[in-house]
């Protein structure tokens, strides 16, 4: 089984890639889709990783509003992300995780849509997790640890379809908080096998709060990352071949954004965003050609939900590929790939009723991931 356990080793990098090149959507923010794999790397092991995704994303107006196009919504987005995990035993382990797990950055265009010109939406969340793991010897391990996290936004609600709340704008300032993260992983490694299963807690913000309707008032508006739940797994089918994969629950419905000054205009429990719960699942297949270069794809599917969705996250559903390719050196590899998504159609509301319709929306992402073991 020698060659099997050298195909974990050299594909494990090819396998991340699908993770951290795919395009989140449906309406929702996921971003990195908080993966763990470098605390399951042989030994002491550090990477780094870099990514780019140009979404386009566009629609009409609703036909009350003229059905004027409205441009590109989506704007580019960079990913960034550093690892670094220390083997103490050969029972116990210890990472440092710095990833952007969720983000938003939508813009209509000012002037292209009667119904959303002008709207914008900006969410930016960085966490850094310390996560320590234990093995117990017979094939089973727990892990868990905590989390510190950043986030601040800013959402500007513009255009005929917001009416009187045309001309409102928010911002959040930057707020530091804590989660936590639990789970256990069962292993053959013979057969590259690794079955892991993980609970990421939400993370619960209360950030400084600026509304032009409030003039020079600061008041608190709590915003909370959605909890969620990573089942990853992999397997050798075959000598020199590795399927892998993962289910992904994020339980967005209980992301709420009420700004003290917005809820006194608007209805009773009336949020800025209205995202429904997320399930991702990824299926890929990885194979070494050579003692050096291996490469993967995977499939990545996200169930639609439903069509009506945010003007802040227009997309319902989607289904994305990705391709990498890693080529190792000594104790280094080197990983990239590059993912297309096809985007959800969708139409988004206010107040319940439709306003546009989007469809025929895609994405396209880069990435690369340098890991070094030591």
């Amino acid at each position: 089984m020698q060659g099997t356990m050298e195909m974990k080793k050299y594909l494990g990098a090819a396998a991340m890639l699908a993770a951290t090149t795919s395009l989140a959507s449906a309406g929702n923010l996921d971003r990195s889709f908080q993966n763990l794999a470098p605390l399951f790397e042989e030994g002491d092991y550090a990477e780094l990783s870099f990514g780019i995704v140009k979404p386009s994303l566009s629609g009409v107006d609703g036909a009350a509003f003229g059905g004027g196009a409205t441009g590109n919504v989506a704007n580019s987005f960079a990913q960034f992300g550093l690892a670094y995990k220390r083997q103490f035993s050969d029972a116990f382990s210890f990472a440092l995780i710095f990833d952007q797990p969720f983000g938003a950055d939508i813009a209509y265009p000012a002037g292209s849509s009667v119904a959303l010109g002008g709207t914008t939406a900006n969410l930016d969340v960085n966490t850094l997790t310390g996560v320590g793991r234990y093995e117990f010897g017979n094939r089973f391990s727990v892990h868990g640890g905590i989390k510190l996290q950043e986030m601040s936004g800013a959402v500007d609600l513009a255009g005929a379809a917001y009416a009187g709340l045309s001309g409102y704008s928010v911002t959040f300032d930057r707020d530091y908080a804590a989660g936590y993260l639990l789970g256990a992983a069962y292993e053959i490694p013979d057969i590259a096998l690794r079955v892991a299963l993980t609970y990421h807690s939400e993370v619960e913000h209360n950030l400084d709060t600026r509304e032009n309707i409030a003039p020079g008032a600061v008041t608190g508006t709590n915003i909370v990352t959605p909890d969620s739940i990573n089942l990853d797994f992999q397997s050798g089918i075959a000598e020199d071949t590795l399927l892998f994969g993962q289910i992904r629950y994020v339980d967005y419905s209980e992301v709420s954004v009420i700004p003290t000054a917005f809820g006194g205009v608007t209805p009773a429990g009336t949020s800025l965003v209205d995202i429904v719960d997320a399930t991702f699942v990824t299926l890929g297949v990885g194979r070494r050609f050579t003692d050096n270069f291996s490469g993967a794809v995977s499939v990545r599917y996200e169930f639609s939900d439903t069509p009506l969705v945010s003007p802040l996250g227009p997309t319902d559903g989607s289904i994305g590929l990705t391709i990498g390719g890693t080529y190792t050196m000594d104790n280094m590899k080197i990983t990239g790939g590059i993912n297309y998504t096809k985007l959800g159609d969708s139409t988004p509301r206010t107040g319940g009723v439709a306003r546009a319709s989007f469809d025929g929306n895609d994405a396209i992402g880069v990435g690369i991931k340098i890991g070094y073991s030591f």
